[in-house]
């Protein structure tokens, strides 16, 4: 009784999905959710083995893509040779949407020693924030620049002796316009303290999404690869240019990249 009444419920979910894009919507939504959290925290038993190793992250990030491939959601690393093989550096990504998760899941396997720097609030998410916590994650207190900049230090001093890719959103909040926004500098200090190269990542436009009309279809997603922007030898002096030159690399090639894949 209990099997044909789940039955019945996730059919009549999937006729309400076909008949209203808001139902999907949200659907789709709770689904990627619940599959995040169920691929971030299942595995935290066996990540107390090696606490805050990146390679906690690799059996949640199989479970995370397996998860979203059954709700239609892809996503194509491109660019692959451009991944420094034996360099800690800062990797620099737009920011579109909490789906950027899917992003991390994609690029934990191909960039060896990964770390995430996230605010602190997310953390406080347990389960999944012990899980994140193990996995190796640097989480800051944006209200709190002293603390902020301490743990900054922190994650320059990985990159120096563990050759750690530090992953950022240098925008600073989710954006999805024509152009991305301005790079703050957080990511820049934290490369030319390091002196270790800046590493661009693009995805290109969640075409299948709008969160204005409640449209989440099903979609494929480009990961690009750039190639790596050095800053040995550069000082502070030198942060305006450098942001500049990094700002315009990836505006270029993000437009160039949505022209390629507009659907």
């Amino acid at each position: 009784m209990g099997c044909l009444l789940l039955a019945v419920l996730a059919v009549g979910l999937f006729a309400a999905c076909k008949l209203s894009a808001k139902v999907n919507y949200y659907t789709r939504f709770i689904i990627f959710i619940v599959s995040s959290a169920i691929s971030g925290t299942i595995f935290i038993p066996l990540m107390f083995l090696k606490p805050r190793d990146s390679r906690n992250g690799l059996l949640p990030a199989w479970l995370l893509r397996w998860f979203m491939r059954m709700i239609g959601i892809t996503y194509e690393v491109k660019g692959k040779q451009n991944i420094l093989k034996d360099s800690g550096a800062v990797v620099l990504m737009n920011h579109q949407s909490i789906l950027d998760l899917n992003v991390l899941a994609y690029i934990w396997p191909v960039t060896p020693r990964g770390c995430v720097i996230s605010k602190r609030e997310v953390f406080y998410l347990w389960p999944f924030g012990l899980g994140a916590w193990l996995w190796g994650t640097v989480f800051i207190d944006k209200l709190n620049p002293e603390t902020s900049q301490k743990d900054l230090n922190e994650a320059g001093s990985h990159i120096t002796t563990s050759k750690a890719r530090i992953c950022m959103f240098p925008e600073g909040t989710r954006h999805r316009g024509a152009e991305l926004l301005p790079l703050k500098k957080g990511a820049f200090h934290l490369a030319l303290n390091a002196q270790c190269p800046i590493q661009p990542i693009l995805i290109n436009n969640y075409h299948f999404l709008d969160d204005k009309t409640h449209r989440f279809d099903s979609g494929h997603t480009i990961i690009q690869v750039l190639p790596a922007i050095e800053t040995k030898g550069l000082t502070k002096e030198d942060m305006p240019a450098l942001m500049e030159k990094v700002y315009n690399v990836m505006n270029e090639g993000y437009k160039k990249l949505n022209e390629k894949t507009s659907w």
